[in-house]
C-alpha cells in the first residue's frame, strides 16, 4: 500500500505542477484515488482534513468579499497616491508597504485581486509602465504574508498544525525578520526601476485633484467591516487567553459582517461567489492525499531520514529545512510542499528532536520568502500575471525570474542569519 501511495501522490504533484490541468483537480482526484484503493478509509480521510485551516480560510474570505462593497481598498490606494504627492518613486514605495500590510492581516491572494485593478488605474493616469509596481507587489505580498498567522497559506497549516503556535507568536517571531527583508527590498526594487519612474508634472497635478472620498461607496457598511474586522484581529491576538480556534474567530467574523450588513440573499449569495471554492477544495484533496501517506507509513520513514542526515541537530535540521523549502517552493507551489512537510517534521519531534521551534520557523519563512523566486512560485504571482494579461501587459516567466529569484535568495540569506542568530546561538 506505502508503494500505491507514493506514486499516487507523485503523479498528482507531477499534474499540479505541469498545470495541465487545474490543481484543485488533480489534488482530489488524488485524494479520490487514495480512497477507491482502499488506502484510507473515508473516516481516516475525514480525520485527516483540518478544518482550523479551512474555516479560518473561508471566514476571512467572506470578510473581504463583504468589505471590498465599501470600497475601502479603492480609497486607501489613492489616498496613497495623494499622500506620496502623485511622485512615482514614493508612490512605488507607498504601494507595496500598502500590499504588504494587507497581506498581513488579510492574505497575500484577496490582497493582490484588490490592489492590481487600483495600480493599473493610477499608472495609467501618471502614463507610467505598470511593470516595476506589479512586481514589487508580488514581491511585497509574499514578504507581508509571512509576518502573521494568516498572511499566507502554509501559515495557517503550520498554526493550525502547532497549537503553540499562535497569532501573537506568529508576528513575534516572523514580523521583524519580515519588516527588515520589506524594507531592503522596496529599496533594491525603487534603484532597479528608477529609470522606468518618471512622470510629466501635468499628470501629477490631475492625480492630486482626485477625491478619494469618492471611492467609499458604502459608509454604514464600512462602519460595521471596521468593527468586526478589529474584533476579529482582536480575537486572533486573544487566543492565547480565550483558546478560541482561529477558524471559529475567522467564521465569527465574517458571518457577523454578514448579519450586520442585512444578510440578504442577494449579499450573502455574492459573498459566497467571492470566496475562493477552488482554493478549499484543493486543501481538501491535499490533505487526504497526504494522510495517505501517513496512515502508510511513508512521512515517518522520510522523518527519521532526515533525523539521520542531521544527526538530530536541531541548527542543522533547521537550515536545511530553511533552504529546502525556499528552493523548493521557488518552482513549485508552496501548499503542497509545506502540507508534505507538517507531518515530517512533527515525525522529526517523535524521532527524538527536541526543539522544533526553529524548525517550524524556518518553515514559514522559507516556504513564504521562497514564493518570491519564479512566477509559479506562489498563487499571488499567477494571479497577478493573469489581471496583467487581461489589460495587455506581458509579465513573462524569463523577465520576472530575473529579479525575483535573486531577491528570494537574498531575503533567504538574511532569514538564515535571523534564525541561526535569534534561535541557534
Amino acid at each position: 500500500m506505502a508503494t500505491l501511495a507514493g506514486i499516487i501522490f507523485v503523479f498528482m504533484y507531477m499534474v499540479i505542477v505541469s498545470e495541465k490541468i487545474h490543481r484543485t483537480v488533480a489534488a482530489v482526484l488524488g485524494a479520490v484515488a487514495m480512497l477507491l484503493l482502499g488506502i484510507l478509509s473515508q473516516e481516516q480521510a475525514i480525520h485527516h482534513v483540518d478544518f482550523n485551516t479551512l474555516g479560518l480560510l473561508v471566514g476571512m474570505m467572506v470578510l473581504v468579499g463583504v468589505t471590498s462593497h465599501t470600497g475601502l481598498f479603492d480609497y486607501v490606494a489613492v489616498k496613497a497616491a495623494k499622500v506620496a504627492r502623485a511622485e512615482p518613486r514614493r508612490l512605488l514605495i507607498y504601494l507595496g508597504l500598502i500590499t504588504a500590510v494587507f497581506s498581513a492581516f488579510l492574505d497575500n491572494v484577496t490582497t493582490v485581486l484588490l490592489m492590481v485593478p487600483v495600480t493599473f488605474s493610477i499608472t495609467q493616469k501618471l502614463h507610467l509602465k505598470p511593470i516595476p509596481f506589479l512586481l514589487t507587489q508580488i514581491i511585497a505580498s509574499n514578504i507581508g504574508g509571512t509576518a502573521t498567522l494568516i498572511g499566507d497559506p502554509p501559515n495557517i497549516m503550520i498554526g493550525s498544525a502547532v497549537k503553540e503556535l499562535t497569532f501573537v507568536a506568529f508576528i513575534e517571531n516572523l514580523a521583524p525578520i519580515a519588516f527588515i527583508n520589506l524594507a531592503i527590498v522596496i529599496f533594491i526594487m525603487e534603484v532597479i526601476y528608477r529609470k522606468n519612474l518618471e512622470t510629466k508634472p501635468e499628470l501629477q497635478a490631475e492625480m492630486m485633484q482626485m477625491d478619494e472620498k469618492e471611492s467609499l461607496k458604502d459608509m454604514k457598511l464600512l462602519y460595521k467591516a471596521l468593527f468586526v474586522l478589529g474584533l476579529t484581529i482582536l480575537g486572533f491576538f486573544t487566543h492565547s487567553l480565550t483558546h478560541i480556534e482561529n477558524s471559529t474567530i475567522a467564521l465569527a467574523g465574517g458571518f457577523l459582517l454578514l448579519l450586520l450588513a442585512g444578510g440578504s440573499h442577494h449579499l450573502v449569495e455574492s459573498t459566497m461567489k467571492s470566496v475562493e471554492w477552488a482554493t478549499i477544495f484543493f486543501f481538501i484533496g491535499l490533505f487526504i492525499a497526504v494522510g495517505g501517506l501517513i496512515e502508510t507509513g511513508i512521512i515517518g520513514s522520510l522523518a527519521q531520514q532526515a533525523v539521520e542526515l542531521t544527526g538530530g541537530d536541531v541548527t542543522a535540521t533547521s537550515l536545511l529545512v530553511l533552504w529546502l523549502s525556499a528552493i523548493v517552493s521557488s518552482v513549485l507551489d508552496n501548499i503542497p510542499f509545506v502540507a508534505t512537510m507538517i507531518p515530517l517534521i512533527q515525525g522529526m519531534g517523535e524521532m527524538g528532536v527536541s526543539n522544533l521551534e526553529p524548525i517550524w520557523w524556518s518553515l514559514a519563512l522559507g516556504a513564504c520568502l521562497g514564493g518570491n523566486g519564479t512566477l509559479v512560485g506562489a498563487s499571488a504571482n499567477l494571479i497577478v500575471a493573469g489581471l496583467a494579461a487581461e489589460r495587455g501587459v506581458r509579465i513573462t516567466f524569463i523577465n520576472y525570474l530575473k529579479v525575483g529569484f535573486p531577491i528570494m535568495i537574498f531575503t533567504i540569506v538574511l532569514s538564515t542569519v535571523y534564525v541561526y542568530l535569534r534561535y541557534l546561538i
